[in-house]
């Protein structure tokens, strides 16, 4: 079953978003659009600390602990976890997983410790994929503001050897454009994948996720600007899979 993942961006405490990871505009709070989005049918939350390895915290402990009060539904937090004591204190305050990004490229190491702790299933490895050339793409940090030099694939084999249970993977170029996901990077990465991928950044209309979910075999799409502008809804989203013959949950309220 393809899961259709509500992303939201948080820089403090409030939902921000941008284009290409850039340009942040503010427009609300967190919970109440993550509330929103559980009721119209979300099968999971996403929320990421946009800043939060750039000043060596998270902020979304809070922010967690009171969306656990209304949603029900898987919950991924990511963004500033740099060691297993940080990761502790998101799962108790309600995540069921996390997703790293900077602090596994620092210590890919981090990723089997968390698996090993707690379950693959619970560690999301989390890519921002910019394209250097054809067919090449490289791994971002900090929000698709630090340059890695990792090539994208070779970078996704170690993480998966080192454990990680699922892949995040947000193309910088596309994020916020609405253009449709990158679809050679799609394709590529799905090729190469052991293990389950979520692909961010780019959904601007149901039809973008034909190709991603059909042809190369995406388990999860995460949309962000399309649900927060209201340009689409869950159930609009949802139908249209149902419509296309997308194995999607068929959320009836």
């Amino acid at each position: 079953i393809v899961r259709i993942i509500s992303r939201l961006d948080i820089k403090s405490k409030n939902l921000i978003k941008g284009i290409n990871l850039e340009g942040l505009r503010v427009l609300g709070n967190p919970n109440d659009f993550a509330k929103k989005y559980y009721k119209e049918g979300a099968d999971e939350i996403l929320f990421i600390d946009t800043v939060a390895s750039l000043y060596n915290r998270n902020n979304l402990i809070e922010i967690v602990k009171l969306a656990c009060k209304d949603i029900f539904i898987p919950l991924t937090v990511g963004g500033g976890i740099r060691c297993i004591k940080d990761a502790e204190k998101l799962f108790v305050s309600g995540a069921d997983k996390i997703a790293i990004n900077t602090a596994a490229i620092n210590n890919p190491n981090l990723i089997e410790e968390l698996a090993k702790k707690y379950g693959s299933q619970a560690v999301v490895v989390s890519i921002e994929a910019k394209k250097v050339e054809e067919n090449k793409w490289i791994a971002y940090t900090n929000n698709g503001r630090e340059n890695t030099n990792k090539d994208v694939m070779d970078w996704a084999k170690i993480a998966s050897e080192k454990g990680a249970g699922e892949f995040l993977v947000t193309s910088v170029d596309r994020d916020g454009t609405c253009k449709g996901f990158d679809e050679e990077l799609v394709e590529e990465f799905l090729k190469n994948s052991t293990i389950p991928v979520i692909i961010s950044g780019g959904f601007g209309k149901p039809e973008h996720m034909l190709n991603p979910t059909q042809k190369y075999g995406a388990d999860a799409i995460a949309i962000a600007h399309c649900l927060h502008y209201n340009k689409f809804s869950l159930r609009q989203i949802r139908d249209f899979a149902l419509s296309k013959k997308i194995k999607v949950r068929n959320f009836n309220q």
